[in-house]
Protein backbone atom coordinates (compact mmCIF):
# COMPACT_ATOMS: atom_id res chain seq x y z
CA UNK A 1 0.00 0.00 0.00
CA UNK A 2 1.19 3.56 -0.57
CA UNK A 3 1.58 6.23 2.00
CA UNK A 4 -2.44 7.39 2.04
CA UNK A 5 -3.76 3.82 2.16
CA UNK A 6 -1.55 3.54 5.43
CA UNK A 7 -2.89 6.65 6.94
CA UNK A 8 -6.20 5.99 5.91
CA UNK A 9 -6.40 2.54 7.71
CA UNK A 10 -4.78 3.61 10.46
CA UNK A 11 -7.09 6.12 11.07
CA UNK A 12 -10.13 3.50 10.96
CA UNK A 13 -8.06 0.97 12.64
CA UNK A 14 -7.76 4.09 15.57
CA UNK A 15 -11.62 4.78 15.78
CA UNK A 16 -11.67 7.81 13.45
CA UNK A 17 -13.91 6.72 11.09
CA UNK A 18 -15.29 10.08 9.85
CA UNK A 19 -13.41 12.73 7.51
CA UNK A 20 -14.74 16.04 7.05
CA UNK A 21 -12.83 17.02 3.75
CA UNK A 22 -11.98 19.85 1.16
CA UNK A 23 -9.47 18.33 -0.81
CA UNK A 24 -7.13 19.83 -4.10
CA UNK A 25 -4.69 18.01 -6.08
CA UNK A 26 -1.95 17.30 -3.39
CA UNK A 27 -4.81 15.29 -1.24
CA UNK A 28 -5.84 12.92 -4.19
CA UNK A 29 -3.98 10.00 -3.42
CA UNK A 30 -5.46 10.27 0.32
CA UNK A 31 -8.82 10.32 -1.52
CA UNK A 32 -8.17 7.38 -3.78
CA UNK A 33 -7.51 5.49 -0.75
CA UNK A 34 -10.62 6.70 0.73
CA UNK A 35 -12.27 4.79 -2.33
CA UNK A 36 -10.02 1.64 -1.57
CA UNK A 37 -10.59 1.49 2.67
CA UNK A 38 -13.66 0.68 4.14
CA UNK A 39 -14.94 2.31 7.53
CA UNK A 40 -14.48 5.95 6.67
CA UNK A 41 -17.48 7.97 6.10
CA UNK A 42 -16.38 10.90 4.06
CA UNK A 43 -18.57 14.32 4.31
CA UNK A 44 -17.88 17.45 1.73
CA UNK A 45 -17.56 20.91 2.57
CA UNK A 46 -17.47 23.23 0.04
CA UNK A 47 -15.69 25.47 2.26
CA UNK A 48 -12.63 24.66 4.67
CA UNK A 49 -14.82 26.55 7.87
CA UNK A 50 -17.54 24.17 7.21
CA UNK A 51 -14.95 21.37 7.29
CA UNK A 52 -13.43 22.49 10.58
CA UNK A 53 -16.62 23.44 12.40
CA UNK A 54 -18.59 20.05 11.71
CA UNK A 55 -15.12 18.21 12.93
CA UNK A 56 -15.55 20.47 16.48
CA UNK A 57 -19.12 19.64 16.81
CA UNK A 58 -19.09 15.87 15.69
CA UNK A 59 -16.31 15.73 19.17
CA UNK A 60 -18.53 17.80 21.42
CA UNK A 61 -21.12 14.72 20.35
CA UNK A 62 -19.69 11.97 20.04
CA UNK A 63 -16.37 12.93 22.52
CA UNK A 64 -14.15 10.68 19.56
CA UNK A 65 -12.08 12.54 17.14
CA UNK A 66 -13.45 13.15 13.62
CA UNK A 67 -10.46 14.07 10.80
CA UNK A 68 -10.58 16.61 8.39
CA UNK A 69 -8.57 16.94 5.40
CA UNK A 70 -7.33 20.46 3.79
CA UNK A 71 -5.56 21.93 0.85
CA UNK A 72 -2.18 22.99 1.70
CA UNK A 73 -1.67 26.72 3.22
CA UNK A 74 -4.42 28.14 2.06
CA UNK A 75 -7.11 25.74 2.48
CA UNK A 76 -5.51 25.49 6.30
CA UNK A 77 -5.90 28.84 6.61
CA UNK A 78 -9.56 29.23 5.76
CA UNK A 79 -10.42 26.59 8.37
CA UNK A 80 -8.28 28.79 11.21
CA UNK A 81 -11.11 30.20 12.37
CA UNK A 82 -12.82 27.57 13.75
CA UNK A 83 -9.95 25.48 14.25
CA UNK A 84 -9.75 28.51 16.95
CA UNK A 85 -13.20 27.60 18.55
CA UNK A 86 -12.73 24.01 18.51
CA UNK A 87 -9.13 24.64 20.09
CA UNK A 88 -11.13 26.95 23.23
CA UNK A 89 -13.62 24.01 23.36
CA UNK A 90 -11.09 21.13 24.02
CA UNK A 91 -12.20 19.87 20.66
CA UNK A 92 -10.11 16.66 19.28
CA UNK A 93 -9.40 16.86 15.99
CA UNK A 94 -7.24 15.28 13.33
CA UNK A 95 -6.05 17.51 10.73
CA UNK A 96 -4.55 16.24 7.65
CA UNK A 97 -3.31 19.16 5.70
CA UNK A 98 -1.73 17.83 2.66
CA UNK A 99 1.79 19.76 1.53
CA UNK A 100 3.88 19.98 -2.24
CA UNK A 101 5.85 16.72 -3.00
CA UNK A 102 8.88 17.69 -0.54
CA UNK A 103 11.35 17.75 -3.77
CA UNK A 104 8.87 20.33 -5.25
CA UNK A 105 8.51 23.16 -2.01
CA UNK A 106 12.24 24.41 -3.41
CA UNK A 107 10.93 25.61 -6.34
CA UNK A 108 8.19 28.16 -4.69
CA UNK A 109 5.26 27.18 -6.43
CA UNK A 110 2.17 29.68 -6.29
CA UNK A 111 0.91 27.43 -3.57
CA UNK A 112 3.99 27.06 -1.17
CA UNK A 113 3.09 28.25 2.22
CA UNK A 114 4.57 27.32 5.95
CA UNK A 115 1.91 25.16 6.82
CA UNK A 116 3.36 23.93 9.71
CA UNK A 117 3.66 28.27 11.38
CA UNK A 118 0.12 28.79 10.63
CA UNK A 119 -0.76 25.20 12.12
CA UNK A 120 0.82 25.53 15.49
CA UNK A 121 -1.31 28.81 16.89
CA UNK A 122 -4.12 26.58 16.58
CA UNK A 123 -2.71 23.03 17.40
CA UNK A 124 -1.65 20.85 20.28
CA UNK A 125 0.57 18.46 18.04
CA UNK A 126 2.34 19.65 14.61
CA UNK A 127 4.12 16.99 12.71
CA UNK A 128 4.83 16.76 8.88
CA UNK A 129 6.17 13.61 7.34
CA UNK A 130 9.11 12.65 5.86
CA UNK A 131 8.74 10.07 4.44
CA UNK A 132 6.11 7.22 3.27
CA UNK A 133 7.13 4.92 5.58
CA UNK A 134 6.72 7.03 8.45
CA UNK A 135 3.05 8.65 7.48
CA UNK A 136 1.17 5.47 9.33
CA UNK A 137 2.73 6.15 12.37
CA UNK A 138 2.90 9.98 12.45
CA UNK A 139 -1.03 9.31 12.06
CA UNK A 140 -0.94 7.14 15.21
CA UNK A 141 0.59 9.61 17.15
CA UNK A 142 -2.10 12.10 15.66
CA UNK A 143 -5.01 10.35 17.09
CA UNK A 144 -4.11 9.91 20.53
CA UNK A 145 -2.92 13.34 20.69
CA UNK A 146 -5.85 14.27 19.66
CA UNK A 147 -8.12 12.09 21.89
CA UNK A 148 -5.84 13.46 25.11
CA UNK A 149 -7.55 14.74 28.30
CA UNK A 150 -8.04 17.31 27.34
CA UNK A 151 -8.97 16.91 23.35
CA UNK A 152 -6.71 18.76 21.54
CA UNK A 153 -6.40 19.64 17.68
CA UNK A 154 -3.21 17.68 16.61
CA UNK A 155 -2.53 18.70 12.68
CA UNK A 156 -0.86 16.23 10.77
CA UNK A 157 0.86 17.65 7.43
CA UNK A 158 1.39 14.93 4.19
CA UNK A 159 3.57 16.02 1.80
CA UNK A 160 1.99 14.57 -1.38
CA UNK A 161 5.67 11.82 -2.36
CA UNK A 162 4.29 10.25 1.06
CA UNK A 163 1.32 9.67 0.46
CA UNK A 164 2.38 8.09 -2.85
CA UNK A 165 5.13 6.15 -2.37
CA UNK A 166 4.85 2.63 -0.99
CA UNK A 167 4.39 2.27 2.81
CA UNK A 168 5.06 -0.52 5.05
CA UNK A 169 1.33 -0.85 6.67
CA UNK A 170 -0.74 0.45 9.23
CA UNK A 171 0.29 1.32 12.56
CA UNK A 172 -1.61 0.47 15.97
CA UNK A 173 -2.16 3.94 17.83
CA UNK A 174 -0.91 3.96 21.41
CA UNK A 175 -3.63 2.95 24.62
CA UNK A 176 -5.39 5.96 26.05
CA UNK A 177 -3.67 7.18 28.92
CA UNK A 178 -5.13 6.51 31.98
CA UNK A 179 -8.49 8.08 32.80
CA UNK A 180 -8.51 11.33 34.48
CA UNK A 181 -8.38 12.01 37.89
CA UNK A 182 -8.65 14.80 40.46
CA UNK A 183 -6.57 16.30 43.15
CA UNK A 184 -7.93 15.46 46.87
CA UNK A 185 -5.99 18.06 48.60
CA UNK A 186 -8.11 20.57 45.73
CA UNK A 187 -11.34 18.79 47.07
CA UNK A 188 -10.77 19.57 51.00
CA UNK A 189 -9.26 23.12 50.66
CA UNK A 190 -12.49 23.72 48.53
CA UNK A 191 -14.91 21.90 51.18
CA UNK A 192 -13.00 24.11 54.05
CA UNK A 193 -13.96 27.43 51.75
CA UNK A 194 -17.79 26.24 51.30
CA UNK A 195 -17.68 25.46 55.01
CA UNK A 196 -16.82 29.15 56.41
CA UNK A 197 -20.50 30.22 54.61
CA UNK A 198 -19.18 33.17 53.11
CA UNK A 199 -20.54 34.02 49.88
CA UNK A 200 -19.15 31.90 47.43
CA UNK A 201 -19.29 31.41 43.81
CA UNK A 202 -19.29 28.02 42.49
CA UNK A 203 -18.72 28.43 38.68
CA UNK A 204 -18.69 25.66 36.35
CA UNK A 205 -17.80 24.69 32.40
CA UNK A 206 -16.81 21.70 30.60
CA UNK A 207 -16.95 18.48 31.92
CA UNK A 208 -18.98 19.71 35.07
CA UNK A 209 -22.21 20.81 32.85
CA UNK A 210 -22.80 17.21 31.77
CA UNK A 211 -26.45 15.63 34.01
CA UNK A 212 -24.13 14.51 36.47
CA UNK A 213 -22.49 17.49 36.91
CA UNK A 214 -25.34 19.14 36.98
CA UNK A 215 -26.55 16.81 39.82
CA UNK A 216 -24.34 17.11 41.68
CA UNK A 217 -23.70 20.82 42.01
CA UNK A 218 -27.27 21.04 42.53
CA UNK A 219 -26.60 19.13 46.05
CA UNK A 220 -23.62 20.99 47.32
CA UNK A 221 -25.31 24.40 46.87
CA UNK A 222 -28.51 22.77 48.88
CA UNK A 223 -26.13 21.82 51.52
CA UNK A 224 -23.91 25.06 51.30
CA UNK A 225 -25.62 28.19 49.95
CA UNK A 226 -23.42 28.74 47.49
CA UNK A 227 -24.65 29.92 44.05
CA UNK A 228 -23.66 27.92 41.22
CA UNK A 229 -23.16 29.40 37.63
CA UNK A 230 -21.79 28.70 34.03
CA UNK A 231 -19.36 30.52 32.39
CA UNK A 232 -20.99 32.76 29.45
CA UNK A 233 -19.65 30.38 27.00
CA UNK A 234 -19.30 26.73 27.31
CA UNK A 235 -18.61 23.82 24.95
CA UNK A 236 -21.62 21.73 25.97
CA UNK A 237 -24.45 22.00 28.81
CA UNK A 238 -27.33 19.72 29.71
CA UNK A 239 -30.18 21.61 30.15
CA UNK A 240 -34.05 21.18 30.29
CA UNK A 241 -36.76 19.39 32.54
CA UNK A 242 -35.36 17.63 35.23
CA UNK A 243 -31.76 18.72 35.43
CA UNK A 244 -30.75 21.21 37.41
CA UNK A 245 -30.65 25.24 35.33
CA UNK A 246 -28.47 27.73 36.27
CA UNK A 247 -27.56 31.22 35.11
CA UNK A 248 -24.39 32.27 32.92
CA UNK A 249 -22.13 35.24 33.80
CA UNK A 250 -23.60 37.78 31.79
CA UNK A 251 -22.09 38.99 28.46
CA UNK A 252 -22.45 42.84 29.10
CA UNK A 253 -19.76 43.73 32.06
CA UNK A 254 -22.19 46.19 32.79
CA UNK A 255 -24.81 43.33 34.14
CA UNK A 256 -21.62 40.81 34.90
CA UNK A 257 -20.20 43.07 37.62
CA UNK A 258 -23.52 43.33 40.00
CA UNK A 259 -23.88 40.34 39.73
CA UNK A 260 -20.66 38.90 40.88
CA UNK A 261 -19.67 41.91 43.11
CA UNK A 262 -21.25 39.71 46.30
CA UNK A 263 -18.75 36.70 46.09
CA UNK A 264 -15.92 36.35 48.44
CA UNK A 265 -15.08 33.35 47.10
CA UNK A 266 -14.97 31.63 43.68
CA UNK A 267 -14.20 27.95 43.11
CA UNK A 268 -13.77 27.05 39.33
CA UNK A 269 -15.10 23.92 38.19
CA UNK A 270 -13.18 23.06 34.85
CA UNK A 271 -13.58 27.00 34.68
CA UNK A 272 -11.60 29.77 34.08
CA UNK A 273 -11.21 33.29 35.95
CA UNK A 274 -14.38 35.02 34.57
CA UNK A 275 -13.19 38.20 32.24
CA UNK A 276 -14.78 40.52 29.76
CA UNK A 277 -14.98 39.47 26.36
CA UNK A 278 -13.27 42.36 25.17
CA UNK A 279 -11.23 45.64 27.00
CA UNK A 280 -13.84 48.55 27.45
CA UNK A 281 -12.38 52.54 28.05
CA UNK A 282 -12.94 52.50 32.11
CA UNK A 283 -14.35 49.00 32.57
CA UNK A 284 -12.65 45.91 34.34
CA UNK A 285 -10.95 43.24 32.24
CA UNK A 286 -11.48 40.95 35.76
CA UNK A 287 -14.77 41.04 36.68
CA UNK A 288 -14.73 39.62 39.75
CA UNK A 289 -14.65 42.03 42.78
CA UNK A 290 -10.85 43.22 44.15
CA UNK A 291 -10.62 40.68 47.31
CA UNK A 292 -12.46 37.61 45.85
CA UNK A 293 -10.12 34.58 46.53
CA UNK A 294 -10.20 32.53 43.47
CA UNK A 295 -10.42 28.29 44.68
CA UNK A 296 -9.05 25.64 41.94
CA UNK A 297 -10.93 22.69 42.17
CA UNK A 298 -10.01 21.46 38.95
CA UNK A 299 -9.43 21.72 35.51
CA UNK A 300 -9.99 20.43 32.22
CA UNK A 301 -7.02 18.03 32.52
CA UNK A 302 -8.87 16.55 35.39
CA UNK A 303 -12.14 14.73 35.91
CA UNK A 304 -14.75 17.49 37.07
CA UNK A 305 -17.52 14.89 37.57
CA UNK A 306 -15.19 13.04 39.87
CA UNK A 307 -14.16 15.91 41.84
CA UNK A 308 -17.68 17.22 42.38
CA UNK A 309 -18.52 13.77 43.48
CA UNK A 310 -15.57 13.94 46.21
CA UNK A 311 -16.78 17.22 46.93
CA UNK A 312 -20.16 16.50 47.66
CA UNK A 313 -18.81 13.41 49.39
CA UNK A 314 -16.79 15.76 51.89
CA UNK A 315 -19.45 18.04 52.43
CA UNK A 316 -22.32 15.60 53.14
CA UNK A 317 -24.54 16.78 50.43
CA UNK A 318 -27.17 14.74 49.66
CA UNK A 319 -30.29 14.43 47.24
CA UNK A 320 -32.11 15.71 50.10
CA UNK A 321 -30.52 18.95 50.34
CA UNK A 322 -31.60 20.19 47.02
CA UNK A 323 -34.04 22.87 46.91
CA UNK A 324 -36.83 23.29 44.45
CA UNK A 325 -36.65 24.98 41.65
CA UNK A 326 -39.09 27.49 40.27
CA UNK A 327 -39.29 26.98 36.20
CA UNK A 328 -41.13 29.51 33.83
CA UNK A 329 -44.24 28.39 33.03
CA UNK A 330 -44.17 27.66 29.03
CA UNK A 331 -47.24 29.30 27.14
CA UNK A 332 -47.47 29.32 23.13
CA UNK A 333 -46.65 32.90 22.08
CA UNK A 334 -48.78 34.98 20.15
CA UNK A 335 -48.40 38.19 18.16
CA UNK A 336 -45.35 40.45 17.65
CA UNK A 337 -42.02 38.39 17.27
CA UNK A 338 -40.60 39.61 20.25
CA UNK A 339 -37.27 38.37 21.77
CA UNK A 340 -39.63 36.53 24.62
CA UNK A 341 -41.75 35.70 22.59
CA UNK A 342 -39.32 34.03 20.52
CA UNK A 343 -37.29 32.65 23.36
CA UNK A 344 -40.80 31.04 24.69
CA UNK A 345 -41.43 29.30 20.73
CA UNK A 346 -38.50 28.18 21.24
CA UNK A 347 -38.51 26.65 24.92
CA UNK A 348 -41.96 25.07 23.74
CA UNK A 349 -40.65 23.46 20.09
CA UNK A 350 -37.41 21.76 21.54
CA UNK A 351 -37.96 18.05 21.32
CA UNK A 352 -36.80 15.50 23.59
CA UNK A 353 -33.46 14.97 23.45
CA UNK A 354 -32.24 17.46 21.30
CA UNK A 355 -29.13 19.35 20.38
CA UNK A 356 -29.11 23.32 20.25
CA UNK A 357 -25.90 24.79 18.66
CA UNK A 358 -26.46 28.14 19.52
CA UNK A 359 -24.76 31.70 17.93
CA UNK A 360 -28.25 33.86 18.62
CA UNK A 361 -25.77 36.30 19.71
CA UNK A 362 -27.66 39.66 21.00
CA UNK A 363 -30.92 38.30 19.85
CA UNK A 364 -30.79 34.54 22.66
CA UNK A 365 -29.40 36.49 25.59
CA UNK A 366 -32.88 35.96 26.80
CA UNK A 367 -33.47 32.85 25.98
CA UNK A 368 -32.17 30.72 29.01
CA UNK A 369 -35.08 31.23 31.80
CA UNK A 370 -37.86 29.35 29.52
CA UNK A 371 -35.39 26.96 27.94
CA UNK A 372 -34.76 25.55 31.95
CA UNK A 373 -38.48 24.18 31.37
CA UNK A 374 -37.98 22.39 27.87
CA UNK A 375 -37.59 19.11 27.21
CA UNK A 376 -34.01 17.48 28.28
CA UNK A 377 -31.66 18.89 25.88
CA UNK A 378 -28.10 19.93 24.91
CA UNK A 379 -26.63 23.58 24.68
CA UNK A 380 -23.69 24.17 22.46
CA UNK A 381 -21.89 27.62 22.75
CA UNK A 382 -19.35 29.64 20.88
CA UNK A 383 -16.04 29.21 22.68
CA UNK A 384 -13.83 31.36 20.60
CA UNK A 385 -15.91 34.22 19.80
CA UNK A 386 -15.05 33.80 15.81
CA UNK A 387 -18.29 34.08 14.11
CA UNK A 388 -19.77 31.61 11.63
CA UNK A 389 -19.61 28.99 14.10
CA UNK A 390 -22.82 27.22 14.48
CA UNK A 391 -23.77 26.27 11.43
CA UNK A 392 -20.61 23.80 10.67
CA UNK A 393 -20.65 22.49 14.50
CA UNK A 394 -24.97 22.01 13.94
CA UNK A 395 -23.30 20.14 10.73
CA UNK A 396 -21.24 17.65 12.42
CA UNK A 397 -23.49 16.98 15.35
CA UNK A 398 -25.95 16.21 13.29
CA UNK A 399 -23.60 13.58 11.68
CA UNK A 400 -22.36 12.74 15.19
CA UNK A 401 -26.37 11.75 15.96
CA UNK A 402 -28.37 10.89 13.91
CA UNK A 403 -31.06 9.98 15.73
CA UNK A 404 -31.20 13.57 17.43
CA UNK A 405 -32.95 16.68 16.72
CA UNK A 406 -30.38 19.58 15.72
CA UNK A 407 -31.23 23.12 16.24
CA UNK A 408 -29.64 25.62 14.68
CA UNK A 409 -30.05 29.48 15.85
CA UNK A 410 -28.08 32.01 14.32
CA UNK A 411 -28.55 35.75 13.49
CA UNK A 412 -28.54 36.45 9.95
CA UNK A 413 -24.34 38.62 10.15
CA UNK A 414 -22.82 35.37 11.36
CA UNK A 415 -24.78 32.62 9.13
CA UNK A 416 -23.36 34.47 5.84
CA UNK A 417 -20.14 33.21 7.18
CA UNK A 418 -20.03 29.25 6.63
CA UNK A 419 -23.55 29.28 4.54
CA UNK A 420 -22.19 26.70 3.05
CA UNK A 421 -23.36 24.05 5.34
CA UNK A 422 -26.65 24.20 4.12
CA UNK A 423 -25.27 22.80 1.18
CA UNK A 424 -23.47 20.24 2.97
CA UNK A 425 -26.72 19.01 5.63
CA UNK A 426 -28.72 18.78 2.37
CA UNK A 427 -26.34 16.33 0.26
CA UNK A 428 -26.11 14.16 3.60
CA UNK A 429 -29.62 14.64 4.40
CA UNK A 430 -29.28 15.89 8.02
CA UNK A 431 -31.62 16.29 10.65
CA UNK A 432 -30.94 20.00 11.36
CA UNK A 433 -33.47 23.08 12.11
CA UNK A 434 -31.46 26.43 11.16
CA UNK A 435 -33.05 29.60 12.59
CA UNK A 436 -31.96 32.93 11.10
CA UNK A 437 -32.52 35.67 13.36
CA UNK A 438 -32.59 38.42 10.56
CA UNK A 439 -32.44 41.58 12.20
CA UNK A 440 -30.41 42.71 9.45
CA UNK A 441 -27.35 44.45 10.95
CA UNK A 442 -24.55 42.98 13.10
CA UNK A 443 -26.34 43.88 15.69
CA UNK A 444 -23.96 42.96 18.54
CA UNK A 445 -21.81 45.19 16.37
CA UNK A 446 -24.05 48.12 17.17
CA UNK A 447 -23.96 46.92 21.17
CA UNK A 448 -20.14 46.69 21.00
CA UNK A 449 -20.19 50.57 19.25
CA UNK A 450 -21.30 51.96 22.22
CA UNK A 451 -19.37 49.83 24.60
CA UNK A 452 -16.23 51.21 23.50
CA UNK A 453 -17.43 54.39 23.79
CA UNK A 454 -16.76 55.14 19.88
CA UNK A 455 -19.63 57.83 20.45
CA UNK A 456 -22.71 58.00 17.79
CA UNK A 457 -22.09 55.80 14.53
CA UNK A 458 -22.45 58.29 11.38
CA UNK A 459 -23.59 57.18 7.72
CA UNK A 460 -20.20 55.60 7.16
CA UNK A 461 -19.86 53.23 10.47
CA UNK A 462 -23.61 52.76 10.16
CA UNK A 463 -23.09 51.03 6.62
CA UNK A 464 -20.49 48.94 8.48
CA UNK A 465 -22.89 47.56 10.79
CA UNK A 466 -25.79 47.01 8.72
CA UNK A 467 -26.73 44.29 5.79
CA UNK A 468 -29.78 45.88 4.75
CA UNK A 469 -29.04 47.10 1.90
CA UNK A 470 -30.05 44.67 -0.15
CA UNK A 471 -31.83 42.53 2.58
CA UNK A 472 -30.47 39.03 2.27
CA UNK A 473 -33.39 36.23 1.37
CA UNK A 474 -32.73 33.50 3.28
CA UNK A 475 -35.62 31.49 1.76
CA UNK A 476 -34.14 31.84 -1.74
CA UNK A 477 -30.15 31.01 -0.29
CA UNK A 478 -31.81 27.84 1.61
CA UNK A 479 -33.37 26.64 -1.71
CA UNK A 480 -29.82 27.10 -3.47
CA UNK A 481 -28.43 25.13 -1.29
CA UNK A 482 -30.77 22.63 -1.29
CA UNK A 483 -32.51 23.30 1.69
CA UNK A 484 -36.67 24.07 2.12
CA UNK A 485 -37.36 27.43 3.93
CA UNK A 486 -39.55 29.64 5.09
CA UNK A 487 -39.93 33.12 6.50
CA UNK A 488 -42.30 34.07 9.83
CA UNK A 489 -43.45 37.29 10.59
CA UNK A 490 -45.10 36.26 13.66
CA UNK A 491 -45.60 34.09 17.31
CA UNK A 492 -47.50 32.27 15.70
CA UNK A 493 -46.29 31.42 12.48
CA UNK A 494 -42.67 30.92 14.23
CA UNK A 495 -44.36 28.30 16.36
CA UNK A 496 -46.11 26.33 13.70
CA UNK A 497 -42.79 26.45 11.66
CA UNK A 498 -41.09 25.08 13.99
CA UNK A 499 -43.57 22.17 14.68
CA UNK A 500 -43.55 21.69 11.20
CA UNK A 501 -39.56 20.80 11.46
CA UNK A 502 -39.99 19.01 14.05
CA UNK A 503 -42.53 16.44 12.11
CA UNK A 504 -40.21 15.36 9.49
CA UNK A 505 -36.47 14.55 9.52
CA UNK A 506 -33.56 16.57 7.10
CA UNK A 507 -32.64 19.90 6.91
CA UNK A 508 -34.98 22.88 7.62
CA UNK A 509 -34.20 26.65 7.58
CA UNK A 510 -36.64 29.38 9.27
CA UNK A 511 -36.43 33.18 8.71
CA UNK A 512 -37.22 34.65 11.77
CA UNK A 513 -37.87 38.70 9.94
CA UNK A 514 -37.25 40.88 12.98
Amino acid sequence: MNGAESLVRTLVAGGVNVCFANPGTSEMHFVAALDRVEGMRCVLGLFEGIVTGAADGYYRMSRAPASTLLHLGPGLANGLANLHNARKANSGIVNIVGQHALHHIAYNAPLTSDIEGLARPMSGWVRTSPDAASVARDGAAAIAAARGQPGQIATLILPADTAWNEAEGIAAVPAPAQSAGFDALAVDRVAATLRRNEPTLLLLSGGALTERGLALAERIAGKTGCKVMGQTYNPRMARGRGRFSIERIPYVVEQALPVLQPFRHCVLVDAVDPVAFFAYPNKPSRLLPDGCAVHHLCDASENAVDALEALAEALGARPADVKPQAMVELVKPTGALTHAAIAMAIAGAIPENAIVVDESLTTGRGFFPPTAAAAPHDWLQNMGGSIGFSTPVATGAAVACPDRKVICMVGDGSAMYTLQSLWTQAREKLDVTTIVFANRAYQILRGEFAGVDAGEPGRRATDMLTIDRPALDWVALAKGMGVEGRAVTTAEAFSAALADANAEKGPRLIEVVM
